[in-house]
């Protein structure tokens, strides 16, 4: 994803599949602890949905919205944490095995992956 975007600005957008399908809306970003740089966004996916992650790593951001590298499908089965707490670093491995993303070097003690950016929860 494009650097420098301030994360908040990413709450609200519609979000899409790699198809172009409409996938839901941009809850929240969760920052990297560490470096402060936006990881994950949750999108809500439907009226009475649930969020579901997906990595911003890939993803892109259009005019349109955030673009999503990978299938409605794969999105939705995504593991459901809910919102507005941290991801713990067993989550975190849940969704990069889940979307077959290459896992970050080993975490370090210091390095708390996944603090919301802010949001709607």
């Amino acid at each position: 994803m494009q650097t420098g975007i301030d994360p908040r600005s990413l709450i609200g957008r519609k979000a899409f599949d790699r198809d172009g399908h409409r996938i839901g809306t941009v809850d929240e970003v969760y920052l990297d602890d560490a470096t402060g740089v936006p990881e994950w966004a949750a999108v809500r996916t439907g009226l009475f949905g649930r969020d579901a992650f997906v990595p911003l790593g890939p993803s892109e951001l259009t005019d349109a919205g955030l673009r999503v590298p990978y299938e409605k499908a794969l999105v939705k089965d995504a593991p459901d944490f809910g919102v507005g707490r941290h991801l713990s670093p067993e989550q975190e491995l849940q969704l990069y095995l889940h979307y077959g993303l290459a896992l970050p070097s080993a975490p370090s003690a210091d390095r708390d992956p996944g603090t919301p950016a802010g949001g709607s929860g």
